[in-house]
């Protein structure tokens, strides 16, 4: 009997359940979008029972459907949105509150407060102070929740990002586990020395007893019996370091963009942990048998999210695809500028409370135009932290880019053409469902080693650069107008 792979991929606005083949070959996927929450100017919560059952479902749906049983899959992968808290009652399994999503700005005043350790919290996480990471977000339920810090004291109470949370689900409450590359963005994690920081917990006011148990990216987290019989969780990765994977960027300079909700542009660094001069986070990539491998991350909050925004609220068209048409259609001497600063502005400005804005508006600008505005933005966005990576000495030759929106060709000639970089398209754009599909087929041996994995990886389109005239210096001039 075949054995497969299946890839539990919880993203943002949706999760997605992924059935590979032994091959890394994607065979089917099952997809079921959530509800974003809203409640205040600036939060952004999910309910954690409702991401639960939409695991739940895509799994059933996923089996059902290809009519395959529990001794077929050789193990599941887990790859999900990184940062994003939940707090939970260990005795009952029930969050506490909604989670807070990575893109949440209420601990921005918090954050200031902390100005006078930003050096020693940069030299032990590699991060840049701000309510992205998960340490604030905790801090904020501890004191908000009612007895969420006695339930913490008695210790009742269990903190993790989402893939800790659907572990702990998935195993039916005995595995509270998470992996090194989500546990590395929380803000309590020392990448140098690899463990739960005491000064750290210090600083955000954070019980070590909430925390999980950190692994390698392929290990052992756990079974589930959620397909009927026993199988093996073996393969863990936040969603970025998951995509940079499955685009087997496993050599040093090698670089991979997502874009997604936001986009995020890692590059691998190897053994050297590289800390930044411009801005950029220093992250870890990956470990596996002990042996890790750092990174070099830009941040941008909002890019697909971008896309969704003119969908749902300015009802500019009723599909995301449609966006290649409109923007090839928008007047060429069109000078609509969009600063999609939705959630604050991330690398390399790190502006918690810049709000969007949309610059050169006219009585012909219409849909097209801010619609291509908006996508040109996104490349801009790309643009600054390409020069940021530049700027720090990390080798870079080409970009290997992923995720939903790359599959409008206007786009990804577009960022080839602003980047100045040759552009290279994978066949399997959602690659982060394929990268925890690769970790966990190397927890059950059916992958040797990276070499083994970089054979398995198809190339859709390469984007050479083409010399064109763009906005990019009035946008960056723009940004500067918004900046608080």
């Amino acid at each position: 009997m075949e054995e497969k792979i299946i890839s539990i991929d919880q993203g943002t606005s949706s999760t997605r359940s992924v059935l590979y083949s032994k091959k890394g070959e994607l065979l089917d996927s099952s997809q079921e979008e959530f509800e974003q929450y809203f409640p205040n100017e600036g939060w952004v919560e999910h309910n954690p029972e409702q991401i639960w059952e939409t695991v739940e479902s895509t799994l059933t749906s996923l089996v059902h459907r290809n009519d395959i049983s529990s001794n077929e899959i050789a193990s599941i992968g887990i790859t999900n949105q990184r940062e994003t808290t939940v707090l939970w009652n260990k005795t009952t399994g029930r969050p506490i509150s909604n989670a807070i999503v990575w893109q949440d700005r209420r601990t921005s005043e918090f954050c200031d407060h902390l100005s006078s350790d930003l050096d020693l919290i940069h030299k032990k996480t590699g991060l840049i102070l701000d309510p992205y990471f998960s340490a604030t977000k905790i801090n904020w339920l501890l004191k908000n929740v009612e007895g969420a810090r006695a339930l913490a004291e008695k210790g009742d109470l269990l903190f993790g990002t989402i893939d800790t949370f659907l572990i702990w689900k998935l195993t039916n409450g005995k595995s509270h586990k998470t992996d090194i590359t989500n546990a590395s963005r929380t803000m309590l994690f020392n990448i140098v020395n690899q463990e739960w920081d005491q000064d750290l917990l210090k600083i955000f006011d954070v019980p070590k007893q909430i925390l999980p148990e950190v692994c390698d990216n392929a290990s052992d987290f756990g079974s589930t019996s959620i397909l009927g019989g026993e199988v093996k969780i073996g393969g863990v990765a936040g969603d970025q370091q998951a995509a940079l994977i499955g685009q087997c960027c496993f050599r040093s300079g090698e670089t991979k963009s997502t874009y997604g909700t936001g986009c995020f542009v890692i590059v691998n660094t190897g053994s050297q942990c590289l800390f930044s001069n411009n801005k950029l986070l220093t992250t870890i990539a990956y470990r596996l048998n002990n042996e890790i491998t750092y990174a070099l991350e830009g941040s941008i909050f909002v890019a697909g999210s971008a896309i969704q925004w003119l969908r749902d609220k300015l009802n500019f068209f009723e599909d995301a695809s449609e966006t290649e048409n409109l923007s090839k259609n928008a007047a060429e001497d069109s000078k609509v500028l969009v600063i999609p600063a939705l959630t604050g502005l991330g690398a390399p400005h790190w502006d918690a409370n810049a709000r969007g804005a949309i610059f050169g508006l006219t009585r012909d600008t219409g849909t097209a135009e801010i619609t291509k505005a908006t996508l040109e933005s996104i490349t801009y966005q790309s643009k600054d932290l390409i020069e940021a990576i530049k700027a720090d000495d990390a080798y870079f030759e080409k970009l290997m880019i992923d995720g939903g929106m790359v599959a409008n060709d206007w786009f990804c000639q577009k960022l080839a053409n602003i980047l100045e970089v040759e552009v290279e398209r994978p066949k399997i754009i959602e690659t982060t469902s394929l990268g925890a599909a690769y970790l966990a087929g190397l927890s059950a041996d059916l992958f040797e080693n990276f070499g083994s994995l970089s054979k398995l990886r198809q190339v859709d389109k390469t984007f050479k650069p083409k010399k064109e005239d763009n906005n990019y210096l009035e946008w960056s001039k723009a940004v500067q107008k918004i900046l608080t």
